[in-house]
């Protein structure tokens, strides 16, 4: 058989005539971007085949390729078959350098955690509680050694943190991509490749081998064996739960999307396939409906939704852009599919939140300055840089309110006229000489923007409120924390009356977790919380298709002199 040889990564692998680079990389355990799961659809497994390469491989043309791609020897590692012995080297990982948010608002509660420990001297053995009953037992007096962990499992990243249910002191945290977008870029896909028996086991062996490496990590840098964390709290959207727990997520993906799952509820660690204690459990927060999920339940408690007085809107600007209404302790949520553009994965200079990638845009003066990660050289454009660069081209007048570039070019300054160029003859907007903007990629932003726009419109129409009532307005998770207001507010993903409003209140998915692991008693309150909340499914209001096409357009440019431009 051929043999496959990952220069970059020292990693040789055997593989069968007509096998894929794609799927030879995916058995050398190589992480490497492919939202279509190789279908050559997304065009994120580019790499470059020197003419020995090539001719040891069938190349599949795609259409994601641009002529300059073909010219410079670039080709897919989906469609590039094996036909004899072959040595690239791959691009750089977009894991390399990822950054991953991990903190939260946090609640202060007491600590009473669900797990406890009782020594009886006269046998000398400890009990393992579990909610005051007894779980189990261990030798010796272990009273002092008790750990949880608390676990965010978010489409694209997880985070995990270790907690002495002791102390209730923070021990450690630990980040990783989850291994699941490797396969399946967004939820609806995920739901898609799950729905067969075979898709599941894949997607669950993915993410609790993921999450057992987060564990052992934890645990090795702390000192402390795996058998003394007795339980875990896993929060996520509804999807991601049915995936962890190998709950089939086929009814989540038709009308009326009912999930299997509903939460609030422990399995087995051992039964899940979870490496700590032999008797450990994993508990479920509940779950609101089939797209409001664990992960906003979770953002509910750390945030102390049904508390704050007044008008309070809470999103979570994501690839689903969930987002709860919260007045005076009556809540209603709901849920869009803005779609993986704010993850930069179908933008075609798109990439993930790591070193080199684009973060910050400005069009001030007439030119075009970027920052980037680290001060890298850029090597692409991540969410926050996407959102930025596109609020900057409607603010200058670059792109129309409709989301076109602007016909009227020549009254732009000489140094953004320069940045306009084409790309497989169709008009492309340059950040640096390689990064550029389609019209596309702005489209895909207005897709995504629209949909999370139309979804807080329509709460606040249910509820007889205009944007100028809503007195705050928290901005949860790792993507929406790298935004800022101004750009949320120049694309028209917020409306310009939230300035001055708005919070951050950071990964509360992970914190509201680590709240249910420490203080046992938010499980209950939480669970009745989420029974009176409101599920607001936005395809039966009859309002929301014009409410979403009305929320793609961009708002005219601020400045005055602009308005001939666009």
């Amino acid at each position: 058989m051929p043999q496959v040889h990952f220069r970059s990564h020292d990693i040789h692998i055997e593989v069968e005539v007509g096998t894929s680079l794609l799927d030879a990389a995916r058995r050398g355990r190589v992480r490497l971007e492919a939202p279509c799961n190789g279908a050559g659809t997304c065009g994120k497994c580019k790499v470059r085949l020197d003419e020995e390469a090539r001719r040891a491989a069938h190349v599949v043309d795609s259409r994601k390729l641009s002529d300059d791609d073909r010219r410079d020897g670039w080709a897919l590692l989906c469609t590039t078959l094996v036909e004899a012995d072959i040595a690239l080297d791959l691009p750089a990982g977009a894991e390399h350098g990822l950054r991953i948010l991990e903190h939260g608002k946090q609640i202060d509660l007491p600590l009473e955690p669900w797990i406890g420990k009782r020594f009886r001297p006269e046998r000398n053995v400890t009990d393992i509680l579990s909610g005051g009953d007894a779980l189990a037992e261990e030798p010796g007096d272990t009273t002092t050694r008790a750990y949880g962990v608390a676990v965010d499992i978010g489409s694209t990243t997880l985070v995990a943190s270790l907690i002495d249910l002791g102390t209730g002191s923070h021990v450690g945290a630990a980040s990783a991509l989850n291994p699941q977008a490797r396969h399946a870029q967004d939820v609806l896909s995920r739901i898609k490749l799950g729905s067969d028996a075979q898709g599941l086991a894949l997607l669950n062996a993915e993410v609790i081998a993921e999450i057992n490496r987060l564990i052992t990590t934890l645990a090795v840098e702390a000192g402390i064996p795996r058998r003394r964390i007795y339980e875990a709290v896993l929060a996520g959207n509804t999807c991601m739960l049915h995936l962890a727990a190998r709950v089939d997520p086929e009814p989540l993906g038709r009308y009326p999307y009912t999930p299997t799952l509903n939460g609030d509820v422990h399995y087995s660690a051992k039964a899940l396939g979870l490496i700590i204690s032999p008797f450990g459990l994993v508990y479920f927060p509940p779950v609101v409906s089939g797209f409001v999920g664990a992960d906003i339940t979770a953002g509910m408690l750390a945030a102390s939704l049904a508390d704050e007085k007044g008008v309070t809107l809470f999103v979570d600007i994501g690839t689903n852009g969930e987002m709860v209404l919260a007045r005076d302790g009556r809540l209603q949520a709901t849920s869009t599919a803005a779609g993986p553009a704010f993850e930069g994965m179908n933008i075609a200079c798109g990439i993930r939140a790591a070193r080199g990638a684009i973060e910050r845009v400005s069009l001030e003066g007439g030119e075009v300055t970027v920052k980037t990660i680290d001060d890298a050289p850029p090597a692409g454009l991540c969410g926050s840089g996407l959102l930025d660069a596109v609020a900057e081209l409607a603010v200058h007048g670059v792109i129309e309110p409709s989301g076109r570039f602007t016909k009227n070019r020549g009254a732009l300054p000489s140094g953004l006229q320069a940045c306009f160029g084409e790309r497989d003859g169709k008009p492309a907007f340059h950040l640096t000489p390689d990064i550029y903007l389609s019209q596309g990629d702005i489209r895909q932003v207005q897709l995504a923007k629209g949909a999370v726009r139309a979804g807080i419109d329509v709460l606040l129409r249910r509820n007889g409120l205009t944007a100028a009532q809503v007195d705050r307005a928290l901005i949860a998770g790792s993507f929406g924390y790298h935004l800022t207001v101004r750009s949320l507010i120049d694309i028209g993903l917020f409306p310009p009356e939230f300035d001055g409003k708005v919070t951050y209140v950071g990964n509360t998915s992970r914190t509201g977790a680590e709240a249910l692991l420490t203080h046992a008693p938010s499980r209950e309150a939480l669970a009745r919380l989420v029974r009176s909340v409101e599920a607001v499914e936005l395809a039966n209001d009859d309002a929301f298709t014009k409410v979403f096409v009305a929320a793609m357009a961009f708002p005219p440019p601020l400045r005055p002199a602009l308005e001939e431009v666009a």
